[in-house]
C-alpha cells in the first residue's frame, strides 16, 4: 500500500517523463506539437496518447481490471497499429514505465516491502505488455480488413466498367 501512495504522489512527474520517452520517438516538432496542443480535435493523436497513458497509469495503480485497462490501452496502442509501428516498437511504452518508475522511486524501494510491491507492478505491466499485443493484432487484422474490403470494391467496379458481371464469376 505504501507504494501505491508514492505512486499517486509522484503521478505527474512519472506520467510527464513517460510521455516525453513516448514522444521521443517522434520528429522534435511533432513532439512539441502533440505536447503542446491539448485541444482533442485539433491535436487527437496527443490527446489520445495522453489520455490513454493517465488511464493507464491510475489502472495500474489503483488496480483496475483487465476490462478497463484493456480499453485505456486501446486508446494508445490503436495509434501505433495504424501508423505501421512493428509490435515492439507499439508496445515499448509499456516497458518504459517499469524503468521510470525504478529511478523515480530508486531511494524508497530500498524499502524491501516497497520492493516488493514493486515487483508486484511490474509484473502487472509485464501483463499489460502482452495484452497490449493482442490488442495490438487485433487492430492490424482489423486494418488489413478494410484495405482487402477497398481492394474488393475497386476490382468489383473495374469489372463493371469492363461489362464482366460478377454473379457468373
Amino acid at each position: 500500500m505504501k507504494l501505491t501512495n508514492l505512486l499517486s504522489t509522484q503521478k505527474s512527474l512519472i506520467l510527464d517523463r513517460w510521455l516525453n520517452q513516448i514522444l521521443a520517438n517522434y520528429p522534435p516538432q511533432t513532439a512539441q506539437f502533440f505536447k503542446r496542443e491539448k485541444d482533442r480535435f485539433d491535436n487527437p493523436v496527443g490527446y489520445r496518447i495522453i489520455q490513454g497513458i493517465t488511464e493507464l497509469y491510475q489502472g495500474l495503480v489503483s488496480g483496475a481490471d483487465r476490462d478497463q485497462l484493456l480499453d485505456s490501452l486501446d486508446e494508445v496502442v490503436r495509434i501505433w497499429a495504424v501508423q505501421d509501428f512493428t509490435p515492439s516498437q507499439a508496445l515499448a511504452f509499456v516497458f518504459l514505465l517499469k524503468k521510470i518508475i525504478r529511478e523515480e522511486l530508486a531511494q524508497e524501494l530500498q524499502d524491501l516491502e516497497l520492493a516488493e510491491e514493486c515487483l508486484e507492478l511490474e509484473s502487472r505491466i509485464d501483463g499489460l505488455a502482452l495484452l497490449g499485443f493482442d490488442v495490438y493484432m487485433k487492430r492490424r487484422e482489423k486494418l488489413y480488413e478494410i484495405r482487402v474490403d477497398e481492394v474488393k470494391k475497386r476490382i468489383g467496379g473495374l469489372l463493371r466498367s469492363k461489362g464482366i458481371d460478377l454473379a457468373n464469376l
